[in-house]
Parts: structure tokens; C-alpha cells; sequence
């Protein structure tokens, strides 16, 4: 392999000829050897971003002349093309604040930029990756705006989603809307309850969850880019940041708006954290979607078997025939990583001392990570599982004839102690609550039929009743 000779204040090191990152990239892809993964390419794309709008604010205040700033400009756009990705080579798991990335980039793009000059790669007198391509800026507020840039693009995609998967469940919640069934509380027999009216709770379970991420947007959009290393500004024009701003929205067509107060936001990354909690919150509230349908289609033969999931692979090795509810599994994986990020990012943000908080480059792995399989998760699940579900009316119709909460639409009538003495009898004889009721003629055949009208059994009954 030939090779070229860089250095800087540590002294000099050989990078290889063809690479566009130089010696800043070199050490870090040496000293972090852990775990064989970079951060996610969509963040690197972001810094390319700012690296865009921060080149047209230098060349408007004067600060890079039209050449420099058009090869930077280029180069950058190059990053966005996907031209440049197997230049990106530090570990996830590098140097606090994310400088390593960040000077990566930076690297990279000098490199290209000196190139389309007409120079050498590493002649760092025509583009230099801190003086030009880094000019007014910092890591501290480079990287973390490049996580937000990423956080709501992605909340953008995962909005439909959550979406889709809503439209879905109010399909099936009105297709289901007429099957009665018990009602189950700590897995025993409860009231009757219909099986639309239970997917209509997983529909404002998901209507909830999305009102909350979106509210996480209006404060992701607020960045402190162009005040650099601990949010004071130092070493830029006035207005710089404004400019950046402006410019930054038309790469990337979203609304950007300077932060209020760019020292807090240096400090701390609890904004992060709020977007993650939010997305644990839709982890939680997806866990137990999947749990009950995973336990309603239990059987074929010798669980509750309301429901049917959609077949989409064979479920054993072993056993011929089995079918498991696949889909649902993995949504359940896909959430515990997303609750295990939020926990990893919750100590991340702890972690912050002074001026800054260092942990960035673990809680972009960790969010982007969350949001991606989020995204992916919830577009599998709605598609390949909640669209083809299909209701079992007969299982259901029996679990509610058989089911020990009839006996409470009976309080009204007999009282709690009478209706105690039933449930018992049906579970020693296995008669139904109806049954023992009509044969103690504890109630008339008239108000039983009432009591049990399929119109009152699932909503306030009294005022029909009596």
C-alpha cells in the first residue's frame, strides 16, 4: 500500500495514499479498536449539512473567499451523494464529545476540496480542515446540532409509521367492534368487554404516543450552531449564527431556530433524554400490545385463541406444523433495546460536567439506533401481523357465555354475596353463570336477556335496566 506523511503536534504519521481523512482520523481509528461499528452514516451526512451552511455564512461575512468556500461546498455535497462513506472509519466508541467523527469529517472534506483544486491530498495550505472547513465552529455545538439533525428526520419518517399502524388497528377495532368476549383483569375472568373495544385502546395507546413525540420537534429544532465550544460565540462575527440557521434550512428544508440559551444548551443534553423517554414510552406501550396479542392467539389448541396472527414462517425445527407469532416477537426485541438505550442515554446525560457533556457519541448511537429500529419495527408489525389479524367470533362468544364476570352484571339484581355463591357453583359444576341463575330462580328468563343484551353489556347499563 503507498502511502502519504502527515503530522501535527504529536508528530508525524503515515495515512494511506488514497484515504481522504488524514492523521486527526488516523490516531482515532488506531486508539479506538472496540467494537468494529461506526455511528450511523445519517450523522455524518448532518455534519456534512452544517459543514454547507456554515461555509456559505463564512463566504458571506468574508471569512473564506467564493473559491474556498464553492470546494468546501462540493466536497460536502459529495458526503450527502454517499460518494465518500467508506472514509468514515472511527469506532462508535471514541473520544468524548465526538471529535474524533466530527474531525473525520472535517478531513475528508479538506481532502476533497484540496483535490478539486488541483492539489494533493494532505497540502493542507490550500484547504485546511480546522482553519477552512472548521472555521467558527466546535464540536460542542457541530455535533450536537448533527444529532439533532438526525433525531427529526427521523421522527419525520417514524411519524407515519405510528400512523399507519393506528389506521390499522381502528380497522380492525371497528371490524371487531360487534364480537363480545369476557374481559380479563390479573388474567381472570372480568366483565365482558368487546374485542373492538380492546384494539380501540391500542389505538389511542398509539395516538398518545405519537401526540408526545411530536412535541419533542419544537425543541429539537432549536440549535446553538455558530457558538462553538461552550455556547458564547467566541471567535465568530455577530449574526453568524443567524445566518448559518437561515442557510442550514434550505439543505435540509427544515425550520431551525436559534437556541434561547446556547450555554444551557452546550451543558446539557436533556433534550436528548426527553426524546428518548418519549420513545420508551411508545416502547413500553408497544410491549404490551404485543404481549396480548401474543397471548390471545395462544394455542392453536390449547390457549385463548381469539385471535389469529398472519402465518409467515415455519416455528420450529422440531415440531412440524407450529406456527409462532413471529412478528410480535421481534417488536417485543425491538422494544427492550429501545427501553435499554434510554437507559444507557439517561446515564449519558448524568455524565455532564462543567461546560459539557462528552457522553454524545454513545447517546447518537444509542437514539439514532432507537429511532431506526423503531421505524423499521413498527413498518414490520403493522404490514406482516396487525393487518391480516382475524377474530375467532365462536372462542369468543364462549369465553363470554362461560366467563365467572357475568355474575357481576347480576350485583344490580341479587347482590355481591349472591353472586359470589354462583360464580362458585359454576366453577365446582361447570354450568354456566346464567345457568345457576335461572335454575335458583335467583332472576326472571326477561331480565336476564336484558342484563345480557349485547347492546348494554359493554358500556353504562343501569338507566336501561331499571
Amino acid at each position: 500500500m503507498k502511502y502519504r506523511i502527515e503530522k501535527d503536534s504529536l508528530g508525524k504519521k503515515k495515512i494511506p495514499f488514497n484515504a481522504f481523512y488524514g492523521i486527526n482520523t488516523q490516531r482515532s481509528k488506531e486508539n479506538f479498536q472496540i467494537s468494529n461499528r461506526i455511528l450511523p452514516l445519517e450523522l455524518f451526512y448532518a455534519i456534512a449539512e452544517i459543514k454547507i451552511a456554515t461555509a456559505q455564512a463564512n463566504v458571506i461575512l468574508g471569512s473564506l473567499n467564493r473559491k474556498q468556500g464553492s470546494v468546501i461546498i462540493k466536497a460536502a455535497m459529495e458526503i450527502l451523494g454517499g460518494k465518500h462513506d467508506d472514509q468514515f472509519v472511527i469506532d462508535a466508541f471514541q473520544a468524548g464529545a465526538g471529535t474524533s467523527t466530527h474531525m473525520n469529517v472535517n478531513e475528508v472534506i479538506a481532502n476533497r476540496a484540496i483535490e478539486i483544486l488541483g492539489g494533493n491530498k494532505g497540502d493542507y495550505h490550500l484547504i485546511h480542515p480546522n482553519d477552512h472547513v472548521n472555521l467558527g465552529q466546535s464540536t460542542n455545538d457541530i455535533f450536537p446540532g448533527a444529532i439533532k439533525i438526525v433525531t427529526v428526520k427521523k421522527i419525520i419518517k417514524l411519524i407515519p409509521m405510528l400512523k399507519n399502524l393506528e389506521n390499522s388497528l381502528l380497522k380492525k377495532s371497528k371490524q371487531f367492534k360487534n364480537i363480545l368476549k369476557s374481559g380479563r383483569t390479573h388474567l381472570q375472568d372480568a366483565v365482558p368487554i368487546t374485542l373492538g373495544q380492546e384494539f380501540h385502546a391500542y389505538v389511542s395507546s398509539i395516538k398518545n404516543n405519537i401526540a408526545t413525540i411530536k412535541s419533542t420537534l419544537n425543541y429539537l429544532k432549536k440549535l446553538d450552531l455558530g457558538k462553538n465550544a461552550i455556547g458564547t460565540g467566541i471567535n465568530t462575527y455577530p449574526g453568524y449564527a443567524k445566518i448559518i440557521l437561515r442557510k442550514l434550512k434550505k439543505v435540509n428544508k427544515i425550520d431551525w431556530e436559534e437556541a434561547r440559551d446556547p450555554i444551557y444548551s452546550t451543558q446539557n443534553v436533556t433534550m436528548f433524554l426527553e426524546v428518548s423517554g418519549a420513545l420508551k414510552l411508545l416502547a413500553v406501550d408497544l410491549t404490551k400490545m404485543a404481549n396480548d396479542l401474543r397471548l390471545l392467539s395462544s394455542g392453536p389448541n390449547t390457549g385463548l385463541r381469539e385471535i389469529k396472527l398472519p402465518a409467515i414462517e415455519a416455528g420450529s425445527s422440531m415440531m412440524p406444523g407450529k406456527i409462532n407469532p413471529s412478528i410480535a416477537e421481534m417488536l417485543n426485541m425491538v422494544c427492550f433495546q429501545v427501553i435499554g438505550n434510554d437507559e444507557t442515554i439517561s446515564l449519558c446525560a448524568q455524565a455532564g460536567q462543567l461546560e459539557l457533556n462528552v457522553m454524545t457519541p454513545l447517546i447518537a448511537k444509542n437514539l439514532i439506533e432507537s429511532l431506526t429500529l423503531l421505524t423499521n419495527g413498527i413498518k414490520t408489525f403493522d404490514e406482516k401481523c396487525v393487518k391480516g389479524i382475524r377474530a375467532n367470533k365462536e372462542i369468543c362468544q364462549y369465553y363470554f357465555e362461560h366467563s365467572s364476570g357475568l355474575a357481576t352484571l347480576l350485583n344490580p339484581y341479587i347482590g355481591y354475596d349472591k353472586a359470589a355463591e354462583i360464580v362458585k357453583e359454576s366453577l365446582r359444576t361447570g354450568e354456566t353463570i346464567s345457568q345457576i341463575a335461572l335454575k335458583r330462580n335467583l332472576i326472571s328468563k326477561k331480565d336476564l336477556e336484558r342484563i345480557l343484551d349485547h347492546k348494554y353489556v359493554t358500556r353504562p347499563n343501569l338507566n336501561k335496566l331499571f
